[in-house]
């Protein structure tokens, strides 16, 4: 199914603006628990849908916002190819699937970000509706088009407080000629130590995760390079039925660990190779080490003064207080240059105002 709501969106957002009505967007539903506590009249984006255009031999797809990742995924895997950096679904309360749109102003990538690449990465043009009504478009459909470029990448993960995603042109891969998963008992300190090695050598990783007890190692490639890459890493060998489970159940925070409610969910962007966190807390390592989830009686304060230390920061990524500051406060320069970059897009603040942050 395929419907092009363009205009009826840009009608909408212009009645806003003459009304002076702050706007909340929404798809499906999957993620309004990111970010901060969310206002507005809610303005629906998932009936604006379909594959506009698909180039396997170019490896690029452009799609709708409102497109679900489940039809665009299916659509890829047709053609033996897919999304790189394997973004989580998550369920919607209705059961719904996530949308594309939803997907891109989150920024969220899953276990395979660190060695295919991010959202952000991959996204070669899009077509936005800002605040100020208008419908303006970014970027191309080929990575050598780099006209607006980067304009582009400032949609992924502004949580559509820059602007509505109508459509958005995307680079994907094939998918591997082979997968395997090998398993490994070790403490923290050991996990780290191994991912920082490995990911220094020409090894096909495609995912990494430590939970407390084993360091699961993904290798995705030619046959013979994952092959000769196992052998070398060691460990007990998966079960592929077994490893799909866990690294889709990984992408999509089904594991006890995530659900826990007791405690909020924190989100620690570190440089790879950084040491073990010195906090009281139970911890789940990806991404090499360069994303490491945490529970922690810490004070909000203390989490983020221990990611500073480590040259990263700290996102409240589940529970915890919404209406406050969830993402990492920012120096007053680069605040100032996101307050510029508001203005330009949308100057009367009417998309998902506050959603990234309080003034913003």
């Amino acid at each position: 199914m395929s419907t092009d709501l363009t205009q009826e969106l840009q009608e909408r957002v212009r009645a806003a603006l003459a009304d002076a009505t702050p706007l909340r967007l929404l798809g499906n539903d999957t993620k309004s628990f990111i970010g901060r506590a969310g206002g507005g009249e809610p303005l629906g984006l998932s009936g604006h849908t379909g594959l506009i255009s698909y180039q396997p031999t170019e490896l690029v797809v452009t799609a709708r916002c409102g497109t679900t990742l489940a039809e665009l995924k299916a659509a890829l895997a047709e053609q033996g190819q897919m999304l790189p950096f394997e973004p989580p679904h998550f369920a919607g309360p209705d059961g719904q699937g996530a949308t594309l749109g939803g997907t891109i102003a989150c920024g969220l990538s899953g276990p395979a970000r660190p060695y295919w690449g991010a959202a952000r990465d991959l996204v070669l043009g899009a077509r936005v509706l800002t605040g100020r009504g208008e419908v303006l478009r970014f970027g191309g459909e080929v990575m050598k088009n780099v006209a607006g470029y980067d304009v582009s990448r400032l949609m992924v993960g502004a949580l559509g407080t820059l602007g509505i995603l109508l459509d958005v042109s995307l680079k994907v891969l094939p998918i591997p000629a082979a997968t395997r998963t090998r398993a490994l008992s070790c403490n923290e300190g050991e996990a780290l130590e191994r991912m920082t090695r490995w990911g220094a050598r020409p090894w096909p990783l495609s995912a990494t995760c430590f939970d407390g007890e084993r360091l699961w190692v993904r290798l995705s490639g030619t046959a013979q390079g994952v092959a000769e890459a196992a052998e070398q890493i060691g460990g007990e060998p998966v079960a592929d039925d077994e490893a799909e489970v866990f690294w889709q159940r990984l992408r999509e925070q089904e594991f006890a660990f995530f659900s826990q409610s007791e405690s909020p969910l924190w989100r620690l962007s570190l440089p790879q190779g950084a040491p073990a966190v010195r906090l009281e807390g139970a911890q789940w390592i990806e991404w090499s080490g360069s994303q490491r989830w945490l529970r922690s009686e810490a004070s909000e304060s203390t989490i983020r003064a221990e990611a500073e230390r480590l040259g990263g920061q700290a996102t409240c990524f589940r529970g915890g207080d919404r209406t406050g500051e969830v993402f990492h406060p920012l120096p007053e320069p680069l605040m100032q240059l996101h307050r510029r970059v508001k203005s330009a897009f949308d100057p009367h603040g009417l998309l998902n105002p506050g959603r990234l942050y309080a003034n913003l």
